[in-house]
């Protein structure tokens, strides 16, 4: 499925060591991650297929949202229900939510974000600084922010991402991105993430973006 570049990048996210309170939910070893690993490389090819020239790169996926999916900023509605208004994620297409998603409530910043692009009518490609679940130690059920270190491991992940699609400009979602972007050398604007309240400063981050001639 996909092309090989695609399949390889998720073989590559699958294999990497994340430590004991930093879920790896692509890892091989798991058998329910290979529906995830799927779902992952169905997004990327939909949005190769788009060719987006903007990558917004997020903190850490949530585990109501990504952990879950292993789409970034997504959720199980999203999965369940029809093709949202850019034609992503829609029946028939092979997303499938794992046995574990049953009970989960769905993460609401993905659903924020993609009501604000929807708004905007702008789709960029997604991902974050940290593309695995980091958790307190024994609550695999909470979020963490990641450490620099966990974030360092995602820089290459990030950073593959902008070479297999035309990316022009890379945006960081929020403090912890904005940090591991600078640390890779990467001058990147800074926007606020929509999680807690910060719907209405996401948008007019993007906006101004936009308006001062980011292209879509």
């Amino acid at each position: 499925m996909g092309t090989p570049s695609i399949a390889a990048f998720v073989d590559r996210l699958a294999a990497v060591a994340t430590g004991p309170a930093c879920n790896n939910f692509f890892d091989h070893a798991v058998p329910e991650n290979a529906q995830r690993r799927r779902n992952l490389q169905i997004y990327l090819q939909e949005m190769l297929d788009r060719a987006p020239k903007v990558l917004l790169v997020g903190e850490a996926p949530g585990f109501r949202g990504m952990r879950i999916t292993g789409v970034p900023f997504t959720n199980r509605t999203m999965f369940e229900g029809p093709a949202n208004s850019f034609g992503l994620f829609g029946p028939g297409k092979g997303y499938v939510l794992p046995p574990d998603a049953a009970g989960i409530a769905a993460e609401p910043t993905a659903t924020v974000m993609w009501d604000v692009l929807a708004e905007l009518e702008f789709l960029p490609l997604l991902w974050s600084a940290c593309p695995w679940h980091t958790h307190v130690a024994g609550r695999p059920l909470s979020n963490r922010t990641p450490t620099a270190a966990e974030a360092a491991l995602g820089t290459p992940f990030w950073q593959s991402l902008t070479e297999l699609f035309p990316i022009e400009t890379v945006v960081a979602v929020g403090n912890v991105a904005h940090r591991r972007l600078q640390r890779s050398g990467l001058d990147a604007t800074k926007i606020r993430h929509p999680a807690h309240g910060g719907r209405s400063g996401f948008k007019r981050g993007l906006e101004e973006l936009l308006a001062a001639g980011m292209r879509p």
